[in-house]
């Protein structure tokens, strides 16, 4: 067991993770300014971005890049002056560093190496949409990004199917109608929250099932940064589930969701999830019916 007591000694070098604004800059804290005035360093995921940061605040703190394709090297030579003493602030572009953002390697090295490493709580995606989400705050499961690939989406997804806790997840725009297609294919079709743009002047929020933010989310096309907030396992009650379709034929419960306003390939993957079937099933059921 190692024990560290943060502020013991003066002259030791301290790694500082400094939690920085998701995009309003008055969420930046007097105590994480008062640290990237007062550090030796700053390691920012990117320097311009950060320059522009220290500029809105009157700051001139010497900046060195720590990102994805150079924390190994990078991590090697922080630890190093943090050894020397030298005190340093880790910050990425946005919120707090190592969560989906580069951080996490360094602040192994030096735990490994005896650094004292200090927290400064600040602003984080994930956590902010969870509290305004309308979903159960705890327990909660930070996924973070999602592999690219739509089978890697798939199987990754599938690990956390029956989590009895809601489920906190990121994507890029682009990717963003076909991960929630995935989310509906695997975990069924369950309430979401999803906020865009959180904290800045276009903020906005769907609140819904998955059906029906998909359709809108590809109708009206994803424009921002995004935050996906998934029911959990455990909240998905008997009562809630879809009954409306029990006495419709497959043809007619498919037929009924395109009606109000689904895709064919939507009302067909809304269909097998609410029947409890797989999709290939209802597709050539509802295909061989309607020849």
């Amino acid at each position: 067991m190692e024990r560290q007591k943060s502020f013991a000694d003066e002259n030791q070098g301290i790694l500082y993770i400094v939690g920085t604004p998701i995009g309003n800059l008055q969420d930046m804290s007097d105590r994480a300014k008062a640290i990237l005035a007062e550090v030796d360093l700053i390691a920012a995921e990117d320097t311009r971005h950060t320059r522009k940061l220290l500029n809105h605040l009157g700051l001139s703190t010497p900046l060195v890049s720590y990102h994805e394709h150079n924390e190994q090297k990078r991590g090697a030579e922080l630890v190093g002056k943090l050894k020397k003493g030298m005190r340093i602030a880790l910050v990425s572009d946005a919120g707090l560093p190592g969560i989906s953002d580069p951080g996490e390697e360094v602040v192994r090295q030096a735990v490994t190496e005896g650094i004292t490493v200090v927290p400064i709580p600040g602003p984080n995606a994930a956590l902010t949409a969870l509290v305004a989400s309308g979903l159960p705050t705890q327990p909660f499961l930070f996924i973070g990004f999602l592999p690219r690939s739509s089978k890697g989406r798939k199987e990754e997804l599938a690990k956390w199917k029956n989590a009895p806790a809601t489920l906190l997840l990121y994507e890029a725009p682009h990717r963003l109608p076909e991960m929630l297609t995935d989310l509906l294919e695997v975990l069924g079709n369950r309430r979401v929250a999803i906020p865009r743009e959180l904290t800045k002047k276009h903020e906005e929020w769907l609140r819904g099932n998955l059906v029906d933010c998909l359709a809108f989310i590809k109708e009206q096309g994803p424009r921002g940064e995004y935050v996906i907030v998934v029911e959990g396992a455990g909240e998905v009650r008997e009562e809630e589930q879809p009954s409306w379709w029990e006495g419709l034929s497959v043809i007619d419960h498919v037929e009924a969701i395109i009606e109000k306003g689904s895709s064919k390939k939507e009302a067909i993957l809304q269909a097998a999830q609410e029947r409890g079937v797989p999709k290939r099933e209802i597709y050539n059921m509802y295909h061989k019916g309607s020849e």
